[in-house]
């Protein structure tokens, strides 16, 4: 548990700001809360645990799609340096040369397969390599900025479905050597602005793929300049708390069938739901969310969920359940009470990218199940956070809220960091790969 810093209250207005986007926020005693904690605690095992009580109070901003921060600056990784990991655990570089190497996922023959989003290409490290460091073949390429990749049908798939932030397309495979094909466009003109990451799931029957595109926007954009005729009607065909205008069938998961001939919304609300995974053996979909931006350095907690058929997230009348955003206050309040409380809350700001369930028997018995999700990094907090990799708790397939730092050692001080986690994967020997778009470098755990 992190050390406390001080327990006055404090009121902050950052300089660098105009008087037109100037926020102020207010800490209560920092002590015993872990929404509070950030990068000088981070090692592996130190346990987290944000409970809905622990939110603090909210800043008052005035300009919602303002900057609040900078990023931290990247450098080349030291001499010889590499994360930090468990005892009785290692670390080696598995690849590296990339350019923004973000979303990983294993084919049921164990070739791994990864969207190079900054290069517009997906590559495939073949099952048969061995050793490291390794180097893939490519896959697909002339993409922008490919992201989520899922295999179908799943257990022995005929073809790659692959998520650039335009469209959905996808081309043939078999198993074993991966083939290229011509480009087949499932889904296409999906909106680009803003948020770009667009990932993939697929249902255990294959009959089902799902979807993620963020927002346009931190808090609605212009949306709220105009409104549909009639809310009700509306919400019948977009979902509960569905946004409109430039944010239409954005800040949600869709749901579409393999073929793209049939779209809707799954779950709303989501402002930028960045990872999504299947949980093993079920067909529980779960995905991870970076939260707005403008209510302070400690709000909103970005999180992981379960999704279901139908669930609002609150994006952007209201955060984590019914906490109304102060900038939209009275705006629906016939939504208040319908908003899904999250799962899994995460130190606001970390920017949570990717998620894996760990279902492989290499690693201790007691990993089996859990979940590890990448964390970017922030850049809306005076003291960073992210930059990690962390272990999600699961106790009988349910979360039990908390999570613990499995890999850390990016953050050099905190305004300069060497690595930005992005993409997590399970290969077929269970080792666990991170990928790192700061560097282009993608490391493997291994259990010694």
């Amino acid at each position: 548990m992190q050390t406390p810093r001080f327990s006055t209250w404090i009121i902050c207005v950052p300089l660098a700001l105009s008087l037109s986007s100037a926020y102020v926020w207010a800490v209560g005693p920092r002590a015993e809360n872990p929404i509070y904690a950030d990068w000088t605690t981070d090692a592996p095992g130190v346990e987290h645990h944000i409970k809905p009580s622990d939110l603090p109070v909210p800043a008052t901003f005035t300009a919602p799609e303002g900057s609040v921060g900078s990023s931290a600056a990247v450098i080349k990784p030291p001499q010889g340096a590499l994360p930090k990991v468990p005892d009785g655990f290692t670390v080696e570089v598995f690849a590296s040369g990339f350019n923004q190497p973000r979303t990983m996922r294993v084919a049921p023959n164990g070739d791994v397969f990864l969207s190079e989003s900054g290069a517009g290409r997906v590559l495939v490290f073949p099952a048969k390599a061995k050793g490291v460091p390794q180097t893939p073949e490519v896959f697909a390429e002339n993409l922008d900025r490919p992201y989520g990749i899922v295999f179908y049908p799943p257990n022995n798939p005929r073809f790659v479905y692959v998520a650039a932030a335009n469209q959905v397309v996808r081309y043939p495979y078999r198993s074993g050597p991966a083939q290229e094909g011509l480009a087949e466009v499932i889904i296409d003109n999906i909106p680009t602005e803003r948020h770009w990451t667009r990932d993939l799931a697929i249902s255990r029957d294959g009959n089902r793929l799902f979807l993620a595109v963020g927002s346009a926007s931190n808090l609605g954009g212009d949306m709220m300049n105009i409104q549909p005729a009639n809310i009700e009607q509306y919400e019948k065909t977009h979902g509960l708390g569905a946004a409109w205008g430039e944010e239409e069938n954005r800040a949600v998961v869709r749901v579409f069938d393999p073929e793209g001939k049939e779209i809707r919304n799954y779950a709303t609300g989501l402002r930028n739901c960045s990872g999504l995974a299947m949980q093993p053996e079920t067909d529980n979909l779960w995905c991870v969310v970076n939260e707005r931006d403008h209510l302070g350095p400690y709000l909103v907690p970005d999180f992981m969920t379960r999704l279901r058929d139908g669930d609002f997230y609150g994006w952007p009348w209201y955060y984590i359940g019914s906490n109304e955003d102060p900038a939209l206050a009275g705006k629906r309040p016939d939504l208040k009470g319908q908003v899904q409380v999250p799962d899994v809350l995460i130190q606001a700001h970390s920017s949570a990218l990717s998620a894996a369930f760990y279902d492989q028997n290499a690693f201790p018995a007691e990993y089996h199940g859990d979940a590890f999700v990448a964390l970017h990094g922030s850049h809306s907090r005076p003291q960073r956070t992210g930059y990690k990799v962390i272990r999600v708790r699961m106790k009988d397939g349910i979360p039990t809220g908390g999570y613990e730092d499995f890999m850390t050692g990016f953050v050099v001080d905190n305004d300069t960091v060497w690595g930005r986690p992005a993409g997590v994967a399970v290969t077929s020997d269970g080792a666990l790969l991170v990928s790192d778009d700061a560097n282009g470098t993608i490391f493997r755990v291994s259990r010694k």
